[in-house]
């Protein structure tokens, strides 16, 4: 029996950029992506409003069911941090991480971007393995060091954060 082609098991999802009335929705989905740290609702709500142009908002039949949000760095607008990224259950495994951070790096207000960066905690393997993929995807060389670390800056109650960054290649900034 044929195999059905991977293309047509890939799920359609609306990638499009959240505006305020999303705040809600979007702090639900981030709260049930554990172990993500939520954020209050108000926060969702800022960055649907203040940060869209850099913010991506999935959703499927009319449910939110992924969320990036990042923003350019205060000191140099050509690195994108992401801040969090958050996928549904229901559509984990399906690449919609990569696919909408793709998506943001497609909008014109991207252009200009030459790395982008993320924090990440040694264990959270999902992450660690999106953005490897992301990476390579795009041809980049993906590295890391502690950056916020569990005694120096968390006091003890957090995990060390890594910083990852992901250098883009000079072909792939301008294709942007």
């Amino acid at each position: 029996m044929p195999q059905p082609d991977r293309k047509t098991c890939i799920p359609e999802f609306d990638l499009r950029r959240p505006g305020p009335e999303d705040g809600a929705a979007i702090w639900e989905l981030v709260r049930d992506c554990k172990p993500l740290d939520e954020n209050s609702m108000y926060c969702n709500l800022i960055q649907c409003d203040h940060f869209r142009d850099t913010c991506v908002l999935a959703g499927s039949r009319g449910e939110a069911v992924g969320w990036v949000s990042a923003y350019f760095l205060p000191d140099d607008p050509t690195t994108l941090f992401v801040w969090q990224v958050a996928v549904s259950a229901a559509a984990r495994g399906t690449g919609l991480g990569v696919r909408m951070i793709e998506h943001l790096l497609g909008r014109a207000e991207c252009r200009g971007i030459e790395q982008l960066q993320t924090t990440i905690t040694s264990d959270n393997d999902a992450s660690w393995g999106m953005f490897r993929k992301l990476a390579r995807a795009r041809g980049g060389a993906l590295s890391h060091t502690a950056h916020f670390t569990r005694d120096g800056h968390f006091d003890g109650r957090h995990a060390t954060e890594h910083m990852v960054t992901i250098d883009l290649p000079e072909r792939l900034k301008k294709a942007a």
